[in-house]
């Protein structure tokens, strides 16, 4: 006869299991369990590729479980010390920085940290890009020709635009676009210009439907990140094909790009495995995903290429905001002011 037990089975209830053990019984120790779980916010489809290809390459199991940014984020925030989470994968940074900021994440491992450019991690290193995606206004190509666009997201507060663009405030997408917005231009900038969005624009559930909107017709423009246009240019077309996208450049709080992260909290029984699992999403084999793969975001890591079909990373003259300081508590707040929320 055989009594089986983990190996993390504390030091009292291992003395009683041997001290209650009759003579001639075995005592057999178990391997502890060492996968880990991750909190994914990032797309369902992206999230299952990387675990099961970091799974087939090291051997690790990875359990997932699925939700959105801030659904997560306060999630963690409730459990604290207790969370069973290992890893925490978002779509956009606010979500990290609250959890950051409730001082639940173990700092990312330095030799992980180099594998990505220093404008795609926060400056204090308690977790790291893993993707990215561009902000673009998506624009009814039938409609508009190129000098008929706005010059800076801030133009579409002007009167001439009311009732003309779409976008999906209640989405961590536009909210973190809101927070960079807040980060470049400061409090006053971004209050009075989402009470002119609340005046100007028309609000759609979830990028995708905003876009179809536009490629339909109903407005002339809508504020998305790339690759909604892209993902679907590479299926059919259909929800796209009057659309063509205009990136602001020149450092413009709409020329924004979001940061994907990704962290390992500091109550995981497993850090050893959940510092693997970021080393290799920010390493060749997380970011070839994103370059082989129809997630359409852009790979981040150290000389990595993102998906041919996009525009470079480097042509986006996008500015340069440290993800630290993206304030969501803020964004809700002035957002609830401006009955956008």
């Amino acid at each position: 006869m055989k009594i089986s037990f983990q190996r993390s089975t504390g030091a009292f209830a291992l003395a009683a299991l041997l001290a209650s053990a009759p003579i001639g019984v075995s005592v057999v120790f178990a391997q502890e369990d060492i996968g880990i779980v991750v909190y994914n916010a990032q797309h369902e489809s992206l999230g299952v590729a990387w675990a099961e290809a970091f799974t087939k390459e090291t051997g690790i199991k990875v359990t997932l479980r699925k939700g959105s940014d801030m659904e997560f984020a306060n999630q963690i925030v409730q459990e604290g010390a207790a969370s069973p989470a290992d890893v925490f994968l978002t779509e956009n940074s606010p979500a990290m920085s609250l959890v950051d900021g409730a001082g639940l994440f173990e700092p990312v491992a330095a030799d992980t940290l180099a594998q990505v450019p220093e404008n795609f991690r926060p400056s204090n290193g308690h977790w790291i890009g893993v993707a990215a995606r561009s902000t673009v206004f998506a624009y009814d190509k039938t409609k508009l020709t190129e000098d008929k666009l706005p010059k800076s997201l801030l133009d579409l507060a002007d009167p001439s635009w009311k009732g003309r663009w779409a976008a999906s405030p209640a989405g961590a997408d536009f909210q973190a676009i809101v927070s960079a917005l807040l980060s470049l231009k400061g409090e006053e900038a971004t209050a009075s210009w989402l009470k002119s969005m609340k005046e100007n624009f028309t609000a759609y559930k979830g990028n995708s439907t905003a876009m179809k909107a536009v490629n339909a017709g109903e407005v002339e423009g809508a504020v998305i990140y790339n690759y909604y246009y892209y993902g679907d240019q590479a299926k059919t077309g259909e929800n796209s094909k009057n659309i063509a996208l205009h990136f602001f450049k020149n450092e413009d709080p709409g020329a924004f790009v979001s940061i994907s992260g990704g962290g390992v909290l500091a109550s995981s029984q497993h850090k050893e495995n959940a510092q693997k699992f970021l080393a290799w999403l920010t390493g060749k084999g997380g970011q070839s995903i994103l370059r082989d793969g129809t997630s359409f975001e852009y790979a981040i890591g150290n000389g990595e290429a993102s998906n041919a079909a996009l525009p470079p990373l480097s042509d986006l003259q996008y500015p340069k905001v440290d993800p630290a300081t993206l304030n969501s508590a803020k964004v809700t707040d002035l957002m609830t002011a401006a009955g956008l929320l």
